[in-house]
This record gives C-alpha cells, structure tokens and sequence, in this order.
C-alpha cells in the first residue's frame, strides 16, 4: 500500500493536477452512518459526488463575486475508511484547487487563485453539504427522523462481516476493547447549529469539515507530502509495537482530547479492524471532479502538458512515419520502484554503498539449488521455519477486558487458549 501511495501520488503531481494552489477539505459523517457508508458503493459514491460539487460550487460562487466569473475548479477526491486508531470511519479528503479557471480572450483557461478563506466560509459549506446530504438520505430512506437504517442488504449477504465492521466502528469485541486514560465520553448529536473546533473547522449535527491545510503553487514539497498524506494507507509501520502483556500497541499521531496517545489491543482485535479497513471491490477509492473529470473539456488543457524530450540524431534519420490521428497524449504509468524510492523517500538503492559506483543488475537466480548455495555462503537459513500449531478459538473475555476487570482472571483461560 506504501508502493502504491507513493505511484499514485506522483502520477497525480506529474499528469493531473496542475500547477495551481491546492486546499484539502475533509468531511466526516455521523457516527451512525458509518457502517452503512462503509459497504454501500453507490451511497459512498453520492456523498463523494454530493461533497465535490458542493464545495465546486462554493468557489464558483465565490470567485464570481470576486470578479472572476465562468469560473471552474477540480478536485480530487480520496476515501479514508479508518480513523487514527484503525476504528472504521470513512471519511473523505478532497485536494481542490484553491482557486478556478477562467476563460481568457482566445477561450484557453486561465487560473485564477482564492484570495482568502475565512471560518465563516467553511461554515457555509458544512451547511450546504450538511442539507444536501440530509436530503439524499432521507429520499434513499437511510435515515428517518435523523436516526440511521443500518438493515440493509450487505447486513442480510455478509452477516459475519457485518459484525466484524459494526465492532470495529464502536470498537468493542472482537475488534476491541481498547486501553484508554478514561472512559470515553458519549456525544449527543442531532443539535443544529455550527461549532467552530478549530481555525477553518467546523462540525454540525455530527458532520464536521477542515479545510486548514494548503500547499502553494510552487511548493513542490508540501504538494507532495499533501498528495501522499490523503493516499497514505490506513496504518504505518513505526506505529505499531509490541505492547505489555502480549498486546499490540498502536500509537496515535496525535493525542485524544482525553490525553490518550496510544491504545493495546488484542492481536485478534487488530485483525478484525484490520479486516473491516480493507474495502470491499469494485470501490473506487479515488475519484476525479470538476476540471480534472475524464469528461471535462477543459481537462486536455489545465493539465500539466508531457515533456517531450529532444530527438537524437539517429532517432531523426530513422523517423518512422506517425500513425493517422497522430500521436496519443500521455496517460498515468506504471513507475518501477527504484524510481519511487528515489524520488519518494530520496533513497537510489543503484549506488554501492561502499564506493559510491553506480550498480546494476548482472543476473536473476532463479534455480532453487543456486540460491541455496548462496544462501550458505551468506550465512543465511536455506529451509523456512516450521509452522507454529493450530490455536484454539479465541474466548470471549479478552486480555484488556480481563486487565480490566482483574477478579475474572484466575476464572477464565487465556485468549489464545494457554
């Protein structure tokens, strides 16, 4: 997921976004649609169509009344299904153009970027979203009365992995419990009005917005850590540790309110969060709105043109004649990792470490009993280790539950049956 993070991102900084302003807005729902959200594709894709048009049509708007009329924006939008700590929560990051285009005198597009965004303006936009989407899901019957419908289809097709997602949103057995300093606090939701959480985010009846992170036009680094950090996969590698007592511990970026800055989990635990964060198929996850749409006229022309290297002498002398139609335009490619690593992590694994010569590849073994051999001169194993036994199922009472509530523990076997 790191790999495919990294290809995306730059196949997105190379061929699709232009060399404009880019903003992210992110949009959570309710606690009790996430369920719903998480396995329905096409109610995923009307919030995701709803949330890019909406703020569309704020900059369109906006700039309008800045003097820039006719103007058209894009965006990029990216499914998140987990939250910080691996509990399922699909919520969307949108990388818009902080700004629109706009038709010069010959007709080609020419950008134009916001002067300035205010907290009362991602307000605006929370309200408008916030309306449109109450409205969808009362004419889908999701909702009825603000309270979900969480009997659908997938509950009666995939009861048991219907649980295993309702657990790891709520975060009990089996994707949890979890450790926490104290008991988490219940929030009332269904009250109107704007709650200003933090310059430029906003919530409302349990919908909340951000739109404080921006990467300018000539800001190549922070586009990029922009681009990466909305594709990044749901859990990385440092963060997660060996915890006390044989649990695994998961480490906040960022501390809760209620000062917890990591959780212990069961492994159990974890494998059921991490089951529920996989998304189902045919779910796109990355979508395209606006200017950057496959169907846009204005695509061909806002984004970043190919470079089309100088031909070489013998490349002039040998020209084959072109195909009718001429040449095809270029399209997002595959992208070997040795380049990802260099240009993702700034790390060129061709150069020898010991005298900085530039390597390369002199053969592939593939023969079984030549990579033995080389395996005993390094030193290495040459037979892979032996399977560990089939473990009993897993009890009810967990290892947090049971540290917990310590009276239980002489009375009820380990989790894993030991």
């Amino acid at each position: 997921m790191g790999r495919r993070m990294s290809q995306t991102a730059l196949n997105l900084l190379d061929h699709v976004l232009p060399e404009a302003p880019l903003r992210q807005w992110v949009l959570t729902v309710p606690f009790e649609l996430r369920l719903r959200l998480a396995y329905d594709g096409k109610l995923l894709s009307a919030v995701s169509r709803i949330f890019a048009s909406s703020v569309l049509g704020w900059y369109r708007r906006r700039m309008r009344d800045e003097g820039s009329p006719k103007g058209r924006s894009g965006a990029v939008t990216v499914v998140q299904r987990t939250s910080s700590d691996l509990k399922l929560n699909p919520h969307l990051h949108g990388v818009f153009l902080d700004g629109v285009f706009v038709p010069d005198s010959e007709g080609k597009p020419t950008f134009r970027a916001l002067p300035r965004l205010s907290t009362s303006d991602v307000a605006d936009v929370l309200v408008e979203v916030r309306v449109r989407l109450v409205r969808y899901f009362q004419r889908r019957g999701v909702i009825a009365s603000e309270a979900a419908n969480l009997e659908d289809a997938f509950a009666a097709s995939e009861p048991a992995l219907s649980q295993i997602a309702a657990a790891a949103v709520t975060g009990l057995p089996p994707a949890g419990p979890e450790l926490r300093r104290r008991p988490v606090a219940i929030e009332l939701r269904g009250r109107p009005g704007i709650v200003v959480t933090a310059p430029l985010c906003v919530a409302e009846m349990g919908f909340s917005l951000h739109a404080a992170t921006r990467a300018g036009a000539l800001d190549e680094r922070g586009r990029d850590a922009l681009i990466r950090y909305v594709l990044r996969p749901p859990l990385a590698t440092e963060r997660l540790t060996p915890g006390p007592d044989g649990l695994v511990r998961i480490e906040l970026k960022k501390p809760f309110r209620d000062g917890t800055y990591a959780i212990d989990l069961d492994p159990l635990s974890l494998l059921c969060r991490l089951a529920a964060a996989v998304p189902p198929p045919r779910l796109h996850t990355v979508r395209y709105s606006g200017v950057l749409a496959a169907a846009s006229k204005w695509r061909s022309q806002v984004i970043p043109q190919p470079l089309v290297p100088a031909p070489s002498p013998e490349a002039t002398t040998n020209k084959t004649p072109e195909k009718p139609g001429g040449t095809s335009s270029h399209r997002c490619q595959y992208r070997p990792f040795i380049e990802l690593l260099a240009r993702t992590f700034s790390i060129d694994v061709t150069v020898c470490p010991s005298c900085g010569g530039r390597m390369r590849l002199v053969a592939l073994v593939k023969d079984a009993s030549s990579i033995a051999r080389f395996l005993r001169n390094l030193g290495e194993p040459t037979e892979p280790p032996p399977m560990a036994p089939a473990r009993g199922p897993p009890y009810a009472r967990s290892r947090v539950q049971r540290r917990q509530t310590p009276e239980i523990v002489d009375r009820e076997p380990d989790l894993f049956g030991t």
